[in-house]
């Protein structure tokens, strides 16, 4: 590889990169205007860009190759779970003997092994446990996550990050997502593009359950699971953390949970239906999970190099029958409280309860918000909590009285939740 100076970089060897170069070394029909061809371009790829991957699964696997194989020598890999042996068939980085390891070690281990000159840094543990200031060192982050709370967490802290003074306070966010023989890679950059929270509206609805249901009226299986996750295990466990790649607690959960099902005369709860509704299983295949890691990495060597014009902004495929793509631009939603505000309208009857706001808020698929907890705008009231239990029980008797009764014709409501990084300011307007 011809390096600035001429000098291979360290760990290269000649030629090392000989088909990447027929695409650095001279402009072609499609090449940015910013494109500077030859070693300086080299040089920012292999030596200079530092570049985030998020998740270390079906996806991650396949993107943290495609890196390093491309040319990105500086690569950080964040992911909290450990390695279980159901992943071994599609998470090729792993082999039986990583079994119970932490899947970013083992990960960084492999490609560091497999690929020389490459450093990948892996950190174990949540996104939510990094500050801002170290996403600002990046210049690219990768998302393949599987949860759309994390996904969530990380657009919306990519776009509080921006300064209008500082452009490299930009940080470009390209996230791929799979769901069996169907998937999607897009492109969201920062206060230009539609952001993840504009197309909420697009994802399958969530299962959730009204808080009040699972803890008096359950009636379907997946209620006294709930009740057992939600409920119990921190009224038992306190501050505990639970952890769902735990048979144990998988176990513990399955237990409590049938015990409630059989005084409500329910049927239904087995161990695999428990792990299904505390885990939300989706299901993954290798080939798409490929298909999908190859757009990601595309964009972001098309980012680190200005080679060619990036997505614009949303590519999906579709494999069920046979196999269909198609691109598009989402556009920005005014109402999107990230990247529109922190402000949300919504009308409601005079006569609605705070729980039937909340059932709301949960199931429009524009806002979608887990658990919400809801106080005056001010913060001075407590209108509902979800959490501590003690907290939730002094605030239950809430949810049957009338939000007007609460907060009158003011209207406003302040909404925050453990799945975002930011709190919600609700417009409310009575209709």
């Amino acid at each position: 590889m011809a390096a600035v100076n001429g000098t291979p970089s360290s760990g290269d060897w000649p030629n090392r990169y000989f088909h990447v170069d027929q695409i650095l070394d001279k402009p072609g029909p499609r090449t940015d205007p910013a494109f500077s061809a030859g070693p300086v371009v080299k040089d920012f790829l292999r030596n200079q860009c530092k570049i985030l991957v998020i998740g270390a699964g079906g996806l991650g696997c396949e993107i943290l190759a495609n890196l390093a194989l491309t040319g990105f020598k500086d690569i950080h890999v964040i992911d909290m779970d450990t390695i279980d042996i159901s992943n071994l068939n599609r998470q090729f980085l792993f082999r039986p003997r990583d079994v119970g390891k932490p899947k970013a070690n083992v990960a960084a281990e492999f490609v560091m092994k497999r690929v020389p000159g490459v450093k990948v840094t892996p950190y174990f543990g949540k996104i939510q446990d990094k500050g801002e200031d170290y996403y600002m060192q990046f210049q690219l982050v990768i998302c393949g996550l599987d949860s759309v709370e994390a996904r969530r967490w990380i657009n919306a802290t990519l776009f509080q990050m921006v300064d209008d003074d500082n452009p490299e306070s930009t940080k470009p966010l390209i996230d791929g997502g799979t769901e069996g023989f169907r998937g999607q890679a897009r492109v969201i950059i920062p206060n230009m593009t539609s952001c993840y929270e504009c197309s909420l509206d697009m994802l399958n609805k969530p299962t959730a359950f009204p808080i009040c249901t699972i803890a008096n009226t359950p009636r379907l299986p997946e209620h006294c699971i709930e009740w057992a996750s939600v409920l119990e295990w921190p009224r038992v466990h306190g501050d505990k953390k639970m952890d769902t790649d735990d048979p144990e607690h998988i176990g513990w959960l399955y237990e409590v949970a049938l015990n409630r099902a059989k005084n409500f005369k329910i049927e239904g709860v087995t161990w695999s239906l428990t792990q299904g509704v505390v885990k939300n299983i989706i299901p993954a295949i290798a080939s798409t999970n490929a298909i999908i890691a190859a757009s990601c990495c595309n964009e972001a060597f098309k980012f680190a190099t200005s080679s060619a014009a990036f997505l614009n902004n949303y590519f999906m495929m579709i494999g069920t029958d046979g196999v269909y793509s198609y691109t598009f631009e989402h556009q920005r939603r005014d109402d999107c409280p990230v990247c529109g505000g922190e402000e949300l309208a919504v009308e409601i009857g005079k006569e609605w309860t705070v729980e039937r706001l909340i059932e709301m808020l949960v199931e429009r698929q524009n806002i979608q918000i887990k658990k919400p907890s809801l106080s005056s705008a001010n913060g001075t009231k407590h209108i509902y909590f979800q959490a501590p239990p003690q907290l939730e029980a002094a605030t239950r008797p809430n949810l049957e009285k009338k939000v007007f009764d609460l907060v009158g014709d003011a209207g406003d409501i302040l909404v925050t939740s453990h799945s975002l990084p930011f709190s919600l300011n609700l417009r409310v307007s009575y209709v």
